[in-house]
């Protein structure tokens, strides 16, 4: 058996006394990470417990404590008169030289040591970057969300014995208050005549389009979106095994010839739309396309997935219904959030379906959730109830009106030279076409410099188009006057 005295146990136990992990269990997780790894191997002797707490200069009842952790997880063993002993623990593959210090025991692998499959599609998000000042792809201003009421609300959700029953698994289809008045929510604001076995909730509209895609697209199935669309809902739709047809997009929205044209070529099994206000150009499909869309849906048996991802921003008239509103043969699944309406991070959306395809994505989406935040949403259903969202928009509302007309005078007063664009009639972002003679990614990256973010995500750029799409609702009077500045400046030396 190995003598104590050739392993220099200084050095491989280092303590932070200012951790607020205790010492014993610091050095009980050093040494089972050194077993772990190889560097104690069976039957090495570790010192007397006198011996090293004056090599660690710590007390004796804390290496006592720390050999007592060892014993009870079965990494030592006690032989009378003769000490403790690292137990057998199977082989231990050796692949790299052992070392005896703490940064060799605290490191992490870098790279698996076996192999997977790594998509292209996937792509890692922008890197995340410390700025004064950011434009978006069209987020609220939390700083306007009715949080403080919200906050009382879930406080006393938590504090009632009768909610003792949302700490338990229940309806993988959400909270059923919750969804009771959000069917009556969606029913007098978008017209939907909806129960709440028609709603099936979601961590947002991300994971409503996953749920769907995954139950209702199988490989090699066609699907239509428009050119543009969003990018992640495409790479939902690849995951999935589809193959992407794009079709044309004007001002009246997506164009209804192409969808016909693809359709008598091709089996279609989905179209994907955000008609409210299209994801990236924030258009609206018309009212007369919607009603061809759907005739061509019942004609030719494809889905319609319907994207409403902003549906409660309307400035200038009132918004059309959603095509769920008028769909009588059940071939529209609506997706919309709250994520847009109070704050991105509380990540509440919902799906809308007949009561037959909710209960299947409700069977699938238990695979990766359970049954959701039932808390949250029982906070949330009384926050409907007591209208506070109603009066929150209403008065959210006029601030992005105010904030859209202003983004939309100094794009005039600063850049008319550089960039033509339409003051959309709602949503959180405006849709901006450059001359296009700029590098988008130069601008982008002399905006940095000077304290403003326009991710590569909002810039739009190859041989037919060059464009941005700029949110300005997470940003206030002043802020928008200071980041319009900077584009400025960055335009002008590019």
């Amino acid at each position: 058996m190995s003598s104590p005295v050739k392993i220099p146990f200084k050095s491989l136990l280092i303590l932070n006394k200012q951790s607020t992990t205790p010492l014993y269990l610091q050095i009980a997780r050093q040494l089972i990470n050194a077993i772990q790894r190889g560097v104690l191997v069976q039957d090495s002797q570790l010192p007397g417990s006198r011996s090293l707490s004056q090599t660690l200069g710590t007390h004796r009842k804390t290496i006592i404590a720390a050999y007592e952790e060892l014993y009870a997880q079965g990494w030592t063993k006690i032989i009378p008169n003769k000490g403790t002993f690292i137990a057998h623990q199977g082989a231990v593959k050796k692949t790299t030289p052992l070392q005896y210090n703490s940064s060799y025991l605290a490191s992490y692998p870098e790279e698996t040591g076996f192999h997977f499959k790594q998509r292209i599609l996937l792509d890692k998000p922008p890197a995340s970057v410390n700025c004064r000042l950011a434009f978006d792809d069209g987020l609220p201003d939390v700083r306007l969300a009715p949080l403080e009421r919200l906050g009382k609300i879930y406080g006393g959700v938590l504090r009632r014995k009768t909610s003792r029953k949302h700490l338990h698994y229940a309806s993988v289809e959400g909270n059923e208050f919750y969804r009771e008045t959000l069917a009556y929510y969606l029913n007098s604001t978008r017209g939907l005549p909806i129960g709440k076995d028609n709603i099936l909730t979601t961590r947002g509209v991300h994971m409503g389009i996953y749920l769907a895609s995954s139950v209702l697209i199988t490989p090699g199935d066609s699907i239509i979106v428009a050119d543009l669309s969003y990018y992640i809902a495409n790479m939902i739709f690849q995951q999935a095994g589809a193959t992407i047809h794009a079709v044309p997009l004007d001002s009246q929205g997506i164009s209804i010839d192409a969808v016909r044209s693809l359709c008598e070529q091709t089996a279609i099994r989905m179209v994907y739309i955000t008609p409210h206000h299209h994801y990236p150009t924030t258009v609206t499909l018309s009212a007369e396309r919607r009603l061809e869309l759907l005739n061509l849906s019942n004609q030719y048996g494809f889905i319609i997935l319907e994207d409403d991802y902003d549906y409660d921003f309307h400035y200038s008239s009132s918004p059309l219904l959603p095509l769920a509103s008028a769909d009588t043969s059940g071939m529209v699944v609506y997706i919309g959030s709250f994520c847009k309406t109070l704050a991105p991070g509380l990540r509440s959306g919902y799906l809308v379906a007949p009561k037959n395809l909710i209960s299947e994505i409700g069977r699938f989406r238990r695979i990766v959730d359970r049954q959701g935040d039932m808390l949250m949403e029982q906070a949330l259903g009384e926050l409907l109830t007591e209208g506070e969202i109603h009066r929150h928009l209403k008065k959210a509302i006029k601030t992005y009106e105010q904030r859209c007309q202003l983004l939309s005078t100094l794009f005039r007063q600063e850049l008319a030279p550089y960039v033509s664009f339409k003051t959309p009639p709602g949503g959180l972002a405006l849709w901006s076409l450059w001359d296009k003679k700029l590098n988008l990614m130069r601008i982008s990256k002399n905006c940095l410099k000077q304290g403003l973010n326009v991710p590569h995500t909002l810039l739009y750029q190859n041989e037919l188009t060059t464009a941005m799409r700029l949110g300005f609702g997470s940003l206030n009077a002043t802020e928008l006057t200071e980041a319009i500045h900077i584009l400025r400046n960055a335009v002008e030396r590019s």
